[in-house]
């Protein structure tokens, strides 16, 4: 193994470790912040008042970055169907057309995100008081970034499969 391969195993690592702790991190937000609304309410008749509007954004948060984590895997967007019926031969092109389709839905999903998020920072809109929406909705278009990113190298890997180069593998 080249000490390049190496470096793009570590940094490819360091990215997961990264999205893992991302996740673990949000959840147990989700999960604390809940509770502690719960108990306050039922227990103290208070609350706090920024509290459903930031669990909205951490949902959007964790949807966002659960589907980064799955699209490293490839199990993003997968239909196994095909892969009963279809011949050895003719299955890495149906792959590439499939990650060739998530590139370009990704990618546009990526375009129109970050065009309402722009349009939200034209408008000034604000969430939890004073902070401006377009920050924390900077998230859209982050998040559909990476997945296409990351199906446009599946895409290559299809493709060097296809030509001979090397087997694809499942995962970057």
């Amino acid at each position: 193994m080249s000490g390049l391969s190496r470096s793009l195993d570590a940094l490819g690592k360091f990215g997961e470790a990264i999205e893992n702790v991302l996740l673990l991190l949000l959840l147990l937000g989700m999960i604390g912040l809940s509770a502690a609304q719960i108990l306050l309410r039922n227990f103290f008749d208070i609350g706090f008042f920024w509290s459903d509007e930031v669990l909205r954004m951490l949902v959007l948060w964790i949807a966002l970055t659960g589907a980064v984590a799955a699209s490293r895997s490839d199990k993003h967007i997968a239909i196994n169907l095909l892969d009963n019926f279809l011949s050895p031969r003719v299955l890495p092109v149906a792959r590439l057309v499939t990650h060739a389709f998530s590139v370009g839905i990704c990618g546009l999903l990526t375009w129109f995100s970050l065009q309402f998020a722009l349009t939200t920072r034209e408008y000034g809109d604000v969430v939890l008081g004073d902070t401006p929406a377009w920050l924390l909705q900077l998230v859209l278009p982050l998040g559909f970034g990476l997945m296409t990113y990351r199906y446009l190298l599946y895409c290559f890997k299809d493709i060097m499969a296809l030509f001979g180069r090397r087997a694809a593998e499942p995962g970057l």
